[in-house]
């Protein structure tokens, strides 16, 4: 299937560069699938959909402050970036660099707080492999002087670091935000739980390649990057019961279908622990995991608006895109909420 199907024009304008002044105030698009019925709702109006029993998913993930900007150790002028990548083994990690040139191997770079890091490996991908000199934790270091890591096309930093957070975040490892679960807030979670509905929790930890577009011409030339995700015990336990009431499963971002429909197993249950995936879903695959889909607005050409595609049809995502363009919904990150169901 062609790259180009899945492209479409947003007003600049329309792209949210500030979260709505309330979480579950942000806008929702529900798609009703079996009736092709749109409507307008408010975020905190999802609740009306849910059904007693029915069990929501969300991925507890946190995001890490991954920029630093650093004075070249040599030179002692130019200012250089260093964007967290992950965590290796014995310390290392990996880490996207600007410029390029001044991040050869052997090079030194001290950080805020002192901490001096080195140039150990330059992969073929341009990413670098570093370590500290000193032994600290290069995490720590990125938690106490790291700025979050908005998307490129957030131009504004006028928003509180926190807001790029999901309020129920716990483990940190994602460079960027599982943006689905932003519009969540304390009241909207109160009236899930008053209504009967469960929630459980998966990690997936989301790295730069889930945002990177698709250069292929055809989405089967496209590699697909690997993730890490973790299934809990009671999040598989709590699914399988689900399942076996006949209730509704709803994922609450790529992120979460993405680990969901990679645990899933023959029987129906969900494989738990530490697993991770390639897994790329596009048009024609089957979904065997999820029933609803809580997600927000995608990138034109992304690995995101292909997945939402395969799951509610790709001309209805792009009927659904010029609906909410149309109503000036607010895009990406910082914007507005759709639900398929």
């Amino acid at each position: 299937m062609k790259t180009e199907l899945f492209d479409y024009f947003l007003p600049p304008e329309l792209i949210a560069q500030v979260p709505a002044d309330k979480r579950s105030e942000s806008r929702l698009l529900v798609y009703e699938r079996d009736k092709k019925k749109i409507s307008h709702r408010q975020f905190s109006n999802i609740v009306d959909y849910f059904e007693p029993g029915d069990l929501l998913i969300v991925n507890s993930s946190k995001v890490i402050p991954a920029r630093l900007y650093t004075k070249d150790k040599i030179e002692g002028s130019k200012e250089c970036e260093v964007f967290f990548i992950k965590l290796l083994q014995d310390g290392r990690f990996e880490a996207m660099v600007k410029p390029g040139k001044k991040f050869k191997v052997g090079r030194k770079h001290t950080l805020p707080g002192n901490t001096v890091i080195e140039v150990e490996e330059i992969l073929d991908s341009g990413l670098r492999i570093m370590k500290t000199t000193d032994g600290k934790d290069p995490v720590g270091v990125f938690r106490k002087y790291g700025e979050m890591p908005l998307p490129p096309y957030i131009t504004s930093r006028e928003s509180e670091p926190e807001r790029y957070q999901t309020v129920y975040s716990k483990l940190e490892g994602s460079v960027a935000a599982p943006t689905a679960g932003l519009h969540f807030d304390e009241n909207v979670f109160k009236a899930l739980k008053d209504k009967g509905v469960k929630v459980a929790e998966v990690i997936l930890h989301v790295g730069l390649g889930t945002f990177k577009p698709v250069e292929a011409d055809d989405l089967d030339d496209h590699q697909m990057h690997e993730e890490v995700f973790f299934v809990p015990d009671e999040t598989a336990k709590l699914f399988k019961e689900t399942k076996e009431r006949n209730n509704k499963v709803w994922a609450c971002g790529t992120t979460s279908v993405r680990t969901l429909e990679s645990a899933i197993r023959d029987d129906k249950t969900l494989k738990t622990g530490w697993q991770a995936t390639t897994c790329f879903i596009k048009p024609g695959y089957k979904f065997l995991a999820i029933d609803h889909f809580i997600t927000n607005f995608h990138l034109p050409k992304s690995t995101l608006i292909v997945l939402v595609s395969a799951f509610a049809g790709r001309e209805e995502i792009l009927n659904l895109y010029a609906e909410a363009i149309k109503e000036k919904y607010r895009f990406y990150s910082f914007g507005d909420s759709m639900v398929m169901i």
